[in-house]
């Protein structure tokens, strides 16, 4: 089991920059030359907003078609049936129906992942009892709480058993205690697949990711394990903050 990043880029067109009057058509690298090979289990991916994330994450879910580079899973591109069929994926922004109850939504969404009936019904009432909303089942979602709907989302991203499982930002809304239940579910689900997870708060990954993986400026520039050795990952990731800012300051005054 094996997620290939393959010198994956995307760009977008810049403002651009005004000399002598003309405006220079320039391209701006949200997500520039990145390569990994990730086997299975949980991979914590940090940085500051801006970083690339998102958007690195909606390439390898086939959502944002890169610039250059390619993704494959187990030898089957981003593009296919097959590849999509391993996928879970929770993005920043979960949609949701707000007159659907979370039974119900949890049954459609199901449907269009290719569950069969008693498939759906089982794996719907499994998940609901994992993310702790077997209680709130037949109430309807715009009645929950932001916590709640995360869960919600965590668990539709489950429904087809993926072995590819991204997550962006998902213990957003989470209160302490869930986000202590979270970290247990997530380091569960990485012995048997791939677990890619975005973050801006350290200790959702510090003791759960097999590895950590670090973005600025739409580069990686961290892959590796983190232990104490190498000191306070918070202390670490938060100099990087420091850096990008005072060179973003040292641009802006040139």
């Amino acid at each position: 089991m094996e997620l290939v990043i393959k010198n994956l880029t995307r760009q977008y067109p810049d403002r651009g920059s005004w000399k002598a009057g003309k405006q220079e058509k320039k391209k701006k690298a949200a997500v520039d030359d990145i390569s990994l090979r990730l086997q299975e289990g949980v991979y914590g991916l940090l940085g500051e907003n801006g970083a690339g994330k998102t958007t690195l994450m909606r390439m390898i879910c086939g959502i944002l078609q890169p610039t250059e580079g390619s993704v494959t899973f187990d030898g089957m591109d981003v593009a296919t049936e097959e590849y999509r069929a391993q996928l879970g994926y929770l993005p920043q922004d979960f949609g949701y129906y707000p007159n659907f109850t979370g039974y119900s939504f949890l049954l459609y969404m199901a449907a269009l992942k290719g569950l069969s009936r008693a498939q759906a019904r089982r794996r719907t009432k499994e998940l609901l009892r994992l993310v702790s909303l077997e209680d709130v089942a037949k109430k309807k979602i715009k009645a929950y709480s932001g916590g709640m709907k995360q869960r919600l989302g965590i668990a539709q991203a489950l429904l087809n058993d993926p072995k590819l499982l991204i997550l962006d930002e998902p213990t957003a809304g989470l209160d302490p205690k869930e986000r202590v239940r979270f970290r247990e579910l997530i380091a569960g689900l990485g012995k048997d697949a791939v677990v890619l997870l975005s973050t801006h708060i350290v200790g959702d990954i510090e003791h759960i990711a097999d590895k950590v993986l670090m973005m600025k400026k739409g580069r990686l520039i961290y892959e590796g394990k983190w232990d104490a050795q190498k000191g306070d990952l918070e202390a670490f990731y938060l100099r990087q903050f420091e850096n990008a800012r005072e060179e973003s300051e040292e641009a802006w005054k040139q």
